[in-house]
């Protein structure tokens, strides 16, 4: 859930901080107080468009940040590995944007910079945002599938998961098909290169980590002297009259007289006659190392040429000689593919075809759990849209194959387009009015209508959406009577799987408020400012009385108001 809300310097509003709880918050305030100014912040959070003009005047920027609060489960926690940003233990999310008054935008996730882009897959992924005039994904025949499939997820996880196991399969093959057979001079040109690139790898003679041993070894002869002064004083410190190993032998045969009158001294003397054979043998390796050691120019100007050669192909071919050797491999196989690519063809085309039957088949598993489901879908919605009174509307997803090409697999004898959700184009269609014929759902009319419609469904999807936030901004608007009565009980409804902040001028929506916030505006020295104030109970009933008549209180409009709120309550407890 959006926790809490902070905004600075933007549009009319100088700073206000918003703390926000779970259920449903109403909104409300006059027209112009800013209500829908702290919508379009969100909207900038979650990755809308941005402009110079939000900045207040004479502000250096607007900035906007958002403190959300998820589930250990939320899909956003994919999100968090897939673009690197790190995630408390509390499952907080901090989004901020800011737009300075030179129309630059900064976004932050967490604190991590990121794109505007990577800020909407996030927006995306917590704030769901609805209004009376935007063109949602609800109402997007594009994303209709994806609503589709999200209602039916259960049913078509594992289908899905086997589909695109075998359409991954496909589509590679089919592009590497396409890149082998397409551009003859292309191709041609592609084996010079790689005919090129082997034969210098191979002039090379590479080893496996010869680059790491030739400058360990150059680090050697780089510093010879003061590898051979190192083990001379070690030695000579060791071995000779009056060094270390004659001190330590004098000790030791001091140490062995004293053994057979205690035990503790002649278990000293045994390590100590153990640790004089130790250092012995260390100084005639020391003298093995220093008579061995030499050191020769020659060798290291070789060394030196090679590990130049070796940078100059690491360059071109890979960070270091493992790299190199693994690209040879590559280029080997792709240049005898090549040299042979009518024979490899023929054996990809067999491969495709095979392959495209297959995802042809997995396709049609999910063709028809899509068919199966929609029969469902579209029951649940006639259902609330007959609590919305739109009881002689029809409903119903429209399933249709999309036509492939003459190369595409077939079914049944025709071609199909595979994408990589399947086969399938879905639409919803409705009609409102008896006899009217079923249209798509972002042809239908009515304001009034298009409201009822779009709750409905976000009734039914919010349960599958996963999103941390629902907002709504005068989708009420255009209703009144029982119907603002039905939108009011829907808009409860969705907020008991989510949170839900909504804007409204409705009465009724406001009194199902399990927190009532409003919106004022108030000029100080010429300057327009908005603040934000929860209500009290009775500061409820006054508002909901003012939002009523539009004028003076009077004893009637709040009783009225304390009539709807009674109301509401008892709509809660009957849930």
């Amino acid at each position: 859930m959006l926790t809490e809300l902070s905004i600075r310097d933007f549009a009319i509003i100088d700073h206000i901080s918003i703390t926000f709880k779970e259920g449903l918050t109403v909104l409300t305030g006059e027209t112009g107080a800013g209500k829908s100014i702290i919508i379009d912040a969100i909207q900038l959070l979650s990755g809308g468009r941005g402009s110079v003009e939000f900045v207040r005047h004479g502000a250096k920027k607007a900035e906007i940040e958002g403190l959300f609060t998820v589930e250990a489960d939320h899909p956003i926690h994919s999100k968090t590995e897939q673009f690197g940003v790190d995630i408390s233990e509390d499952g907080m999310v901090v989004l901020n944007r800011a737009i300075t008054h030179q129309g630059k935008s900064i976004c932050r996730v967490n604190g991590k910079l990121v794109t505007l882009g990577i800020l909407k897959e996030f927006g995306r992924a917590l704030i769901d945002i609805h209004s009376q005039h935007e063109t949602q994904s609800l109402m997007d025949p594009e994303r209709h599938i994806e609503l589709l499939d999200l209602f039916a997820s259960s049913e078509m996880k594992s289908s899905m998961q086997e589909y695109r196991r075998v359409y991954e399969k496909y589509r590679t093959l089919v592009n590497r098909y396409k890149e082998l057979s397409e551009n003859e001079q292309e191709m041609a040109q592609r084996l010079d290169l790689l005919e090129f690139q082997l034969h210098e790898l191979q002039e090379a003679e590479l080893q496996p980590k010869e680059d790491e041993e030739l400058s360990e070894e150059r680090t050697k002869l780089n510093n010879y002297e003061k590898i051979y002064q190192g083990i001379h004083d070690a030695y000579y410190s060791l071995y000779g009259e009056q060094k270390g190993l004659d001190w330590l032998s004098h000790a030791m045969t001091s140490l062995e007289s004293t053994g057979d009158f205690d035990d503790s001294l002649a278990k000293m003397s045994e390590e100590l006659s153990n640790s004089y054979y130790l250092i012995e043998e260390l100084t005639f390796q020391l003298s093995s190392q220093m008579e061995n050691l030499e050191f020769d120019p020659e060798r290291l100007n070789q060394i030196e040429s090679r590990l130049n050669e070796l940078n100059r192909l690491k360059k071109k071919y890979g960070a270091d000689v493992e790299e190199m050797l693994e690209y040879a491999s590559r280029i080997e196989e792709e240049i005898d593919e090549i040299k042979n690519k009518d024979s490899r063809l023929a054996n990809m085309e067999s491969q495709i075809d095979e392959l495209g039957q297959d995802a042809v088949l997995e396709a049609k598993d999910l063709h028809d759990i899509r068919k199966h489901v929609s029969e469902l879908l579209a029951g649940y919605i006639h259902d609330e849209l007959k609590d919305l009174y739109l009881e002689k509307a029809a409903f119903d997803v429209d399933i249709s194959i999309k036509e492939g090409k003459q190369s595409d697999p077939v079914l049944d004898g025709k071609p199909v387009r595979l994408q990589s959700n399947g086969f399938d184009h879905v639409k919803f269609l409705i009609t409102t009015n008896p006899g009217e014929p079923l249209r798509e759902i972002h042809k239908v009319a009515s304001g009034g209508e298009m409201s009822r419609i779009m709750l409905a469904l976000k009734r039914i999807f919010s349960r599958h959406q996963g999103v941390t936030s629902v907002i709504f901004d005068e989708v009420d608007t255009g209703v009144s009577g029982r119907v603002a009565q039905a939108i009011a009980e829907k808009i409860y409804g969705i907020s008991e799987g989510s949170q839900v902040l909504c804007i409204s001028h409705l009465p009724q929506v406001a009194a199902m408020a399990d927190t009532h916030v409003r919106i004022e505006k108030r000029v100080d020295n010429d300057r327009t400012y908005t603040g934000v104030s929860e209500l009290s109970h009775q500061e409820k009933a006054d508002e909901l009385s003012r939002m009523i008549t539009g004028a003076e209180l009077t004893e009637t409009t709040l009783e009225h108001a304390r009539e709807l709120l009674e109301m509401a309550h008892k709509h809660k407890l009957n849930k």
